[in-house]
């Protein structure tokens, strides 16, 4: 009977106590970029606009909002801003919690950028000009956002359909909002995974950016072709519609009757200048 082999012995490096101690990084860089692009994508949410028992039909606060802005813009009459700015406040008060943040936040980073930008106007003696701008930014930003928080995406997409806008470019506007919506969360994925997957020092967290910034661009390519494949397989023709007309609505009335007083009120006080 012969006997078995004699087992070798086991290399040396391989007995050897492996005590790994990677070295000390700050991921504070990863830390901030997945923060930024969550915070951009909370303000780019498509399903949040929630409407109210007192809301117009999305037709009628689209034409309001732009109105608004349109007659914001337009005033010499710092009293109409003043009468503007108490609507949008009344307004802002009766939203939810979050969207009265949102709102808030929005709008007074916008004001506070206007007037950065006047402040030399403001420097070289006229400080009228940059309370103005940035009062009038205040406000537009706040009527922008309330319109968005206060209307659902789709019901926006029907009241650009209401006014014979063409259906490619409401397709290019809806489907680019997606996109970036869904692009945004594959790039927050992948930073949660580059920095699951960090260990020790990595001095080149340049190229790591870079890395996911690929796989973006590769993700929307991919995306792209699936929609066209998509839109071939159901044999698009270019119209753009969800079968959900424009349903008036008994507030709807009420609500042109206030911006016929607002325009009213904007020509009254555009003669007292």
């Amino acid at each position: 009977m012969t006997q078995p082999p004699t087992p070798e012995p086991l290399p040396a490096w391989l007995t050897q106590h492996q005590d790994y101690e990677p070295q000390p990084d700050s991921d504070g860089f990863i830390t901030k970029s997945i923060l930024s692009v969550s915070s951009v994508l909370s303000r780019m949410r498509l399903d949040d606009g929630v409407d109210t028992s007192f809301s117009p039909s999305a037709p009628v606060k689209l034409v309001f909002g732009l109105v608004g802005i349109l007659l914001v813009s337009l005033s010499r009459n710092y009293l109409f801003v003043l009468l503007m700015l108490a609507g949008v406040v009344v307004r802002a008060a009766l939203l939810p919690q979050r969207a009265l943040d949102r709102v808030a936040a929005t709008a007074s980073a916008a004001a506070l950028l206007a007037f950065v930008v006047m402040l030399p106007a403001a420097l070289l003696g006229q400080p009228r000009s940059a309370l103005t701008i940035a009062g009038k930014a205040l406000i537009s930003t706040g009527i922008a956002m309330e319109v968005a928080l206060t209307t659902p995406s789709a019901d926006l997409t029907g009241a650009l359909r209401a006014f014979r806008v063409p259906n490619l470019f409401i397709m290019t506007l809806d489907l680019a909002l997606r996109s970036i919506v869904r692009l945004g969360e594959v790039a927050l994925e992948v930073l949660t995974a580059l920095r699951l997957r960090s260990v020790g020092r990595n001095r080149r967290k340049g190229s790591a950016m870079g890395g996911v910034g690929g796989v973006v661009l590769l993700k929307a390519a991919e995306a792209s072709q699936q929609t066209h494949d998509a839109m071939r397989c159901r044999g698009f023709e270019g119209t753009y519609d969800d079968g959900r007309g424009w349903a008036p609505r008994h507030t709807d009335v009420a609500w042109l009757c206030l911006l016929a007083g607002l325009v009213a009120a904007f020509f009254y006080l555009q003669g007292l200048v």
